[in-house]
Formats: structure tokens, sequence, C-alpha cells
């Protein structure tokens, strides 16, 4: 990394830093969450919202435009294969439930934050410091438990970015594979009915409209493997990028890559949809880790939360139930909902786990949204892989004290490689994603803020009748249901793709 002063960039809201900001400005905040605890009766004269000091602080509205474009990432293209896992009703109720959940355990985080701001006179933290912050200032039977959760957080960001990161070389490989494959066979295209199950030949469907035509190129494990592998040069190259404030216009152009796609995306999906009673309106229960762990996935935005709030001008607007986090996070299910209900009232059961790759090949339109929603993702791996990056590289640079710059570049290299060899080994993405979402996102977006709002609430108090106590335990269980049943759904999916 770059050492001594960094100019703060609109990207570094993106990163889970632990380290606290400086700046020449003081912020004056006025309190209006009333559900923020109440300070310790020896820090009523510290109040750490006024009291921090930040560079260029953000107003609420910006702040919850950070928000969505942190919720709303690649993982929204797996929504329609999701809801073929939930049915029609059973994925907008899930979707709801997921978000519910989500965005409760985003809030505790930030709660227990601002508990701990006030019991250790710190202004800001990020969410490894709550962590470690929490058991360090909690019960004495948990404190030696305190480097082990900052460790713990770490490992966990730094596989769920790692993990997205893999996703995004299958991503971007399944939509410019489909191009590239187009046009080395566009002599044999396999058509596949808009109302149909099965593909059928060009012959007979010569007196079908061309709206009720659907174009699909398959694309073998051989051939995607051979494209991810052609992602490495491009891949090193865009990673070498030094410093976050150099990746912010490949960030604009992501941004622009995708809201472009996703217009497109849904023109497609409002046509030609297929009869209700052809779709399912609850699938079984067994089919619902698969929804579950793609549903996390795709919404959990967990790494951000901290980084947003410590950027905040006023921070105590981002909880509360019409706070920021409130506000980003229905508008998020929202979108969520809309996409994979109309994927999977196009699709079927024949949704893929990356919906663009559903889209009429054969039509130049579509192909330009495969090619952009390649590009986005592309352009979108350099800001993740960062996240990676400053984990790894923090833990290893003191075995480079001589030559850091050239440790630096070495570190970098070897995790793309990695990356790019898991893509390689494991090219099926809808089960990957189900892994991410259930092994990661459930450790690090559900267990982990619930542990730590029991441990910061242990000397306080758990509320009338403990409530806390039982809610943190259905929670716990979610998280453990998909955790187990989750990981074990996608294990089997990644056995099955790799035989």
């Amino acid at each position: 990394m770059v050492e001594g002063n960094k100019t703060s960039t609109e990207m570094h809201t993106f990163l889970p830093q632990d380290d606290a900001l400086t700046s020449k400005y003081k912020v004056q905040v006025v309190s209006k969450d009333v559900e923020i605890a109440t300070p310790l009766a020896n820090s009523k004269n510290f109040d750490p919202f006024t009291e921090r000091k930040i560079d260029n602080p953000t107003t609420d509205g910006e702040t919850l435009t950070h928000l969505l474009k942190a919720a709303l990432g690649t993982g929204i293209l797996s929504m329609p294969y999701a809801f073929r896992g939930a049915g029609i009703v059973g994925g907008i109720l899930g979707t709801i439930l997921v978000s519910l959940i989500c965005t409760h355990c985003s809030y505790i985080l930030v709660k227990c934050a601002h508990v701990l701001y006030y019991k250790t006179h710190k202004t800001k933290m990020g969410f490894a410091d709550v962590a470690e912050t929490a058991f360090a200032t909690g019960p004495k039977w948990g404190r030696k438990f305190s480097k082990f959760s900052r460790y713990f957080v770490q490992i966990c960001l730094f596989s769920t970015y790692f993990g997205a990161c893999t996703a995004y070389n299958i991503i971007i490989a399944t939509n410019f594979g489909q191009v590239i494959k187009y046009y080395m066979n566009h002599t044999e295209p396999v058509v596949l009915m808009a109302n149909m199950t099965t593909p059928v030949n060009v012959s007979d469907v010569v007196n079908t409209t061309t709206s009720a035509i659907e174009t699909v190129i398959p694309l073998d494990i051989s051939f995607m493997r051979i494209i991810i592998a052609c992602l490495f040069v491009p891949l090193i190259l865009l990673v070498y990028v030094p410093d976050l404030k150099y990746l912010a216009p490949f960030s604009m152009v992501a941004n622009i890559f995708m809201a472009c796609s996703l217009g497109m995306t849904f023109y497609y999906l409002v046509q030609d949809m297929l009869p209700i009673n052809q779709l399912s309106l609850m699938r079984p229960y067994y089919e619902f880790p698969q929804f579950f762990s793609v549903t996390v996935f795709a919404m959990e935005a967990i790494g951000v939360i901290m980084p947003l709030e410590n950027n905040m001008k006023t921070p105590q607007n981002f909880v509360g139930i019409c706070g920021v986090l409130s506000k980003g996070m229905g508008s998020v299910t929202f979108v969520y909902i809309l996409l994979g209900l109309l994927g999977y009232m196009k699709y079927g059961d024949h949704a893929n786990a990356v919906i663009t790759a559903n889209l009429p090949i054969a039509l130049i339109p579509a192909q330009v949204v495969k090619v952009l929603i390649g590009l986005a993702v592309f352009f979108t791996f350099g800001l993740q892989f960062y996240v990676c990056i400053d984990i790894a590289w923090n833990g290893v640079k003191e075995h480079f004290a001589d030559r850091p710059r050239t440790g630096e570049y070495i570190v970098r290299t070897v995790m793309v490689i990695c990356c790019v060899s898991l893509a390689i080994a494991i090219p099926n993405i809808g089960p990957l994603v189900e892994l991410v979402g259930a092994f990661c996102f459930s450790l690090l977006g559900l267990l982990a803020p619930v542990v730590i709002e029991v441990i910061t609430y242990w000397d306080v108090g758990f509320g009338r009748f403990n409530w806390m106590i039982y809610k943190n335990v259905v929670v716990t269980l979610i998280g453990l249901l998909a955790l187990v049943f989750g990981t074990k759904s996608a294990i089997q999916g990644i056995v099955e793709a790799m035989m």
C-alpha cells in the first residue's frame, strides 16, 4: 500500500478500515436516534460524535448513495436463480425475511459501536475494532478472546471478498464467453422457445415469431476454463493499480455500464413471460437453502457498514426506523424482489445463475448487455480485491521490510493467481455463490454481529424480560441453519459440477 497520508476518495468508503482518520474539521452532531444506549455514568462528558474529526464528512444523502451502490452489486444478477429455489410467493416473502435479518444485523453492529465509543472514548471503529473492543471491555471471561475476535473478523472479511472476486471471474467469463462462442459457431445456434422447456432445432420453429425465440449458447467447462485463464493478465494489470484513488475512474465506468445493462435486462424480462400456472408459488423446503444462500450473497453489505458510518457527518442518523440504513435496505429489497420475480417469471426453472446468460444472444442489444456486464464486473473486481490485498499485505508486510514495494507486488500477483485458479477449478457460478453466501456471509453478516451484541450488553443488560437474548437465539438458529444446510447444498453442487 502507499505509505503516508492518502487523498480521501469515495472509494475509501467501501474498505473495512480499522484505523482512525484525522482531520482539521470538527463535526457537530445532534442526537436523534433514541435507540442508542445511554452512555455510562463515568462517560457523560464525552460525546464521540462531536469529538470525531474527519476529512470531507458525508451527508445522509451521500451515505445513502454509497450504501445503495454497495448493496446493489453484481449479486442482483443471481436473484432469478434464487427465486428458482423458492417460487413466486416464497421468493417474495423470503427476500423480505433475508432483508430484515441482514438489516437488523447491520443495525446492531452500528449500535454496539456507538455504545463502545462511549466506553472507550474512541470516535470511530472498523468491524474488527468493534469485535475486539467488545470482548476487551466485556465480561472478564471473554477478554482473552479479544485478539481472536479481531483475527476472526479479518479472516471472514478476506474469505468473503476473495470468494466474491472468484465468482466475478466466472461472471465475466460467462458473459464474454457466450458472445465469443456465438461468433465462433453462429451457424449452429440452439433455439429455446419462450414457452418450452427443452431445446429444439431452428428448422422446427421457422414459422415462429422472432420475439418468441431465445438463442442459447451452452458453455462447456473446458471452454469456460480457457476464458477464465485468459483473464489472468488483464486482472493482474488491474490489481497492480497502486492506490484506491486511481481506481475511482474504473468504478465510475463500472457503475455506468451496470446501470445501462440492468435497464436493458429489465426490458427483455418483461416480454413473453411464462404463464403463472407453469411456475411454482412455493418450492419444497429442501430447496430453500439455495434461495437463502444466494439471496444473502446478493444483499449482504456488512463489510461496508462501519466505513460508511465512520465517514458520516451525522452518524447517529445511520440507524433508527427512518435512518439511512433502513431507507437504503428498503430500496434494495424492492429492486431485488423486482428483478428476481421478473427473471423467474420469464425463464422459470431455466433461470441461469447469472440472468444475463439467459438473454437472446442472437440479438445485438443482448450481446451489448453481456459485454457491458462483463466489463462492469471486471472493473468492480479491482475495488473488491483491494480489500483482500489490504488485509493480506498488513499480515505479511513485516517480512518484506527491506523491499516493501517488491513484496507488495508479489502478494498481489500470488493472490490473483490463487483467485483465478480457484475459478478455473470451480467454473460453475451457482454453487460458488451459494457457498460464499452460506458460509462466509452467515458467519460474518449474521452470527458475528449477534455475538458482538451479547458481549457488548453483557454488563449493561439485555432489556425487559431479556428480550435481546431470545431475539438473538432466533437469529443464531437461522444463521446456523443457513451455514450448515446452505454450505452442504453448495458443496454438493460444486462436486456435481466438477464430475
